[in-house]
């Protein structure tokens, strides 16, 4: 028996896993449900779509940049099944809300409103406008589960047990992700508003076989001041010089990851021609990368956390990323001007190429940041292991914004979407020297496998 099948039979990670992956099929069911239908049934002008794209991506994202110092404090100091439990219920009124919109929209309700967003003002619609408030809502209830779902792992799990769980949790997620995505793409919306109720029902039910996982440290004091606890929680996260890389390389990581999850709508409709439901198949085609990463650079590591292969993981993640953009380059000379579907799509003889460009930057990508959260969780001390994660999701969730905020720039500015897939290649480079740069820190001051701690 395999250490993953061992785990997939243990209750101490079999409801984790399995409440993990409702989340996330269901946020991804919602998120690419309200873009698809927007971008293909109410905008029909390139920079607006993306320009919307960037917006939901940064809504969704903003929770975790303002909320992860309380979560991480949440998660190390009370009962982490306990917040999971909470935080599901919370999901299904949540995506009360989300179904609401869906089915205005689906209605074809046009009452006009304003947001303001500080930077900028969005004219849209009253069923728009609570489906963006939907997504943001999701995004913080992502924001209280996410360190727990990492941090809760060394505390159920044996310590030769972390990365096989780590791995799993990751490629579960994107087995997730994927069915989502190919559901939004493929079913009707008023099917989506119906599908998140009831994903959101049987994730409660069963976070609730979830073990307890009681706070490891001792009594402290929670400090509600969100900007003072965010620079004092990253401030302490950050002075271990292995979670330092591991956070900044992750988040450049995921920086690319959210500019090329922007991209792909608009792309797929305005340079490929390509229906909603081919939009859909290249987030599944993204998605399907990532776990096939995400096991194998398990199986190569046999187990050791180590970045080792980091480095050259990103940079082949880049070369995709630029053949991609070549693919998508040649494809705009056949001069196509109507939608296709996905059977004439795969038709054409460049489809297979575009297919493979986009697995191998996933697959890449898989491999590059599965050991660089298992070093947050093993190179951290057991009761700040959630607190490490939060720091992480802060950071992470600023360079995304940042990510968005460029794209939304970008945009503006009229630079076509196929030109802003230089810039996530361009990142892959920096991503490879924090990889390299972690690398040396782990060979410096190497550390045993398990929470043996750093503070």
């Amino acid at each position: 028996m395999t250490m993953s099948t061992h785990l997939l039979r243990q209750r101490r990670f079999l409801p984790l896993f399995c409440t993990q992956l409702f989340n996330a099929f269901n946020d991804n069911l919602y998120k690419t449900a309200m873009v698809l239908f927007v971008v293909y049934s109410v905008y029909n002008d390139e920079s607006k779509e993306a320009t919307f794209s960037a917006v939901a991506s940064a809504l969704f994202i903003l929770p975790f940049f303002i909320l992860s110092a309380l979560a991480g404090q949440l998660a190390d100091m009370r009962d982490k099944a306990a917040i999971i439990r909470k935080v599901k219920a919370f999901e299904i009124i949540l995506m009360l809300i989300g179904a609401s919109g869906l089915y205005l929209a689906w209605r074809g309700y046009e009452m006009p409103v304003s947001i303001p967003l500080g930077f900028m003002t969005i004219e849209t619609s009253w069923p728009i406008a609570i489906m963006l408030l939907a997504l943001t809502l999701t995004g913080v209830q992502s924001t209280f589960l996410g360190p727990i779902k990492y941090a809760i792992l060394p505390q159920h799990l044996q310590k030769e047990e972390v990365l096989a769980g780590t791995g799993l949790v990751e490629a579960g997620t994107y087995i997730a992700i994927l069915a989502g995505t190919i559901l939004a793409g493929w079913i009707p919306v008023e099917w989506a508003a119906v599908g998140i109720i009831a994903t959101s029902i049987l994730g409660y039910l069963t976070s609730r076989s979830i073990p307890d996982a009681p706070p490891q440290g001792g009594a402290e004091k929670l400090d509600l001041h969100i900007l003072r606890a965010s620079i004092e929680l990253i401030r302490r996260t950050m002075h271990d010089k292995q979670i330092f890389y591991a956070i900044i390389a992750i988040s450049f990581f995921w920086t690319i990851g959210a500019v090329l999850f922007i991209q792909f709508p608009p792309l797929a409709k305005n340079t490929l021609m390509a229906s909603k439901e081919v939009a859909s198949l290249f987030l599944v085609v993204f998605s399907v990368g990532i776990a096939i990463g995400s096991v194998s650079i398990n199986a190569l590591l046999k187990g050791e956390v180590s970045a080792r292969y980091s480095p050259i993981s990103v940079i082949a993640m880049g070369l995709f990323v630029v053949a991609f953009y070549v693919v998508c380059r040649y494809w705009e000379s056949y001069g196509m001007t109507e939608i296709m579907g996905v059977s004439e799509f795969l038709a054409w003889p460049l489809a297979s190429l575009i297919m493979l460009t986009l697995l191998g930057i996933a697959i890449a990508g898989g491999m590059f940041v599965v050991p660089l959260y298992a070093f947050l969780t093993t190179r951290s001390a057991a009761d700040q292991a959630a607190r490490t994660i939060a720091a992480n999701n802060i950071v992470n969730s600023g360079a995304m914004v940042f990510g968005s905020l460029i794209a939304i720039g970008l945009s503006a500015l009229g630079v076509p979407v196929v030109e802003q897939l230089l810039l996530s290649a361009a990142m892959c480079l920096i991503s490879a020297w924090l990889g390299k740069r972690l690398h040396r820190a782990e060979l410096e001051h190497p550390h045993p496998i398990g929470n043996e701690g750093v503070y």
